[in-house]
């Protein structure tokens, strides 16, 4: 053996290595997650629904469905639009053409039984359910003319009703006629406020006390 060799470090163990070397180095400060901003509660009011004057110019029965009318409503847009009612039990086929109706423009379209709807007829039901009618325009009404509440005049309806949002499940419990067969719509207070085109109301023929869907 030569005594004079020069004698050699023992390796370190890695795991002692590793200790070593993060003893030497300061720790990472960790990153402060920011507060979210808190969700801007819906307000919602009637004034988001996109309601506007139509004029029936074709109807005729759903293919696949004996309770169904597929009409095309004149709404003052590059063309009808094909919109699908479950009206068949209760407003004869020849009583549908040539009907000045409200229309419920913002709901997202609805497949019903293989034909999409992209609107929905704003109609009146007795207290009893036997009955269902228009709501009507007031006369001197055009298609595409903006409907709208009393007291909601400068609201802006949504482009499309969002479903998660129920924006029109909300408002709907509230929409009735009243005692002169005026549409409208009664807030948490129950103040009434009227349904109008141009200032005027809207009504039914004879349903009065009815709500509106």
């Amino acid at each position: 053996i030569d005594l004079n060799a020069p004698v050699q470090a023992k390796k370190q163990a890695p795991s002692a290595a590793k200790d070593k070397k993060d003893a030497g180095e300061p720790k990472a400060a960790k990153k402060e997650k920011k507060p979210q901003p808190a969700a801007k509660e819906l307000v919602i009011v009637p004034s988001m629904i996109d309601l506007r004057v139509g004029h029936i110019v074709d109807v005729e029965k759903h293919p696949d469905a004996d309770s169904l009318y597929v009409e095309k409503i004149e709404v003052n847009e590059d063309e009808p639009r094909t919109v699908v009612s479950g009206l068949v039990r209760f407003i004869p086929i020849e009583q549908m053409k040539n009907r000045d109706v409200v229309l419920v423009c913002n709901l997202k379209p609805a497949s019903m039984r293989g034909v999409k709807s992209f609107a929905m007829v704003l109609c009146a039901t007795s207290t009893d359910g036997e009955t269902v009618e228009f709501v009507e325009p007031p006369k001197g009404s055009k298609p595409g003319d903006r409907v709208y509440f009393e007291g909601f005049e400068d609201g802006t309806p949504e482009e499309q009703l969002k479903p998660k949002q129920k924006i029109f499940e909300t408002i709907q419990p509230g929409l009735f006629t009243n005692d002169s067969r005026e549409a409208g719509w009664y807030n948490a207070d129950k103040k009434f406020h009227k349904l109008l085109v141009g200032g005027n109301v809207c009504t039914t023929a004879t349903v009065v006390n009815g709500s509106l869907k």
